[in-house]
């Protein structure tokens, strides 16, 4: 059984508040850099980098984090051939780091993150944004900003689907 947790309007509206709420924190985009994390988190943060271009009226710095060979389950799970990291010619050196990804469970994903990110130099800041948060952390890493906080069981599944990967954007829970 499934349920959708989250429309596209849903969707579209946390997108909205949340690149209001990376503004506010970092006093404008000057300084901002928004990295997704493969595959649906770069998809979220080229959306927010629309948003907060709308909102700023110039463009924002983003990119891409691949954090495959910084996991820790490689040996349970197979590689999945994902986005290469692209970092924007700005670099990382000095700026106000947002990491985006679509669904936020134990923390080892950011972890891994963190390890990419400490091979590309040293940022002023690091934040997350999440579109959702699941719960049931298991390193003690929490979000900054967040769009739905969704509590789950272990034994419920949270889809994120987005276009152009899927036809529709929505957000499924099912068990």
């Amino acid at each position: 059984m499934s349920r959708i947790v989250l429309s596209s309007e849903d969707i579209s509206r946390a997108l909205k508040r949340i690149a209001h709420e990376i503004l506010e924190r970092n006093k404008g985009s000057e300084n901002l850099t928004l990295l997704g994390i493969p595959t649906r988190g770069a998809l979220l943060s080229a959306r927010l980098a629309v948003e907060i271009e709308k909102i700023e009226g110039s463009k924002v710095s983003h990119g891409t984090l691949d954090i495959t060979l910084h996991r820790d389950d490689l040996q349970t799970r197979p590689l999945k051939p994902l986005l290469p990291t692209f970092i924007p010619e700005e670099g990382i050196e000095g700026r106000d780091l947002v990491l985006v990804d679509d669904v936020f469970y134990s923390g080892r994903t950011i972890r891994a993150a963190f390890d990419a990110l400490g091979e590309l130099g040293r940022a002023a800041t690091v934040q997350l944004a999440v579109l959702v948060d699941r719960g049931h952390r298991e390193l003690p890493i929490r979000a900054d900003y967040v769009g739905k906080n969704l509590p789950t069981s272990r034994i419920e599944t949270v889809r994120v689907h987005l276009q152009p990967l899927e036809n529709l954007d929505e957000v499924v829970i099912s068990s």
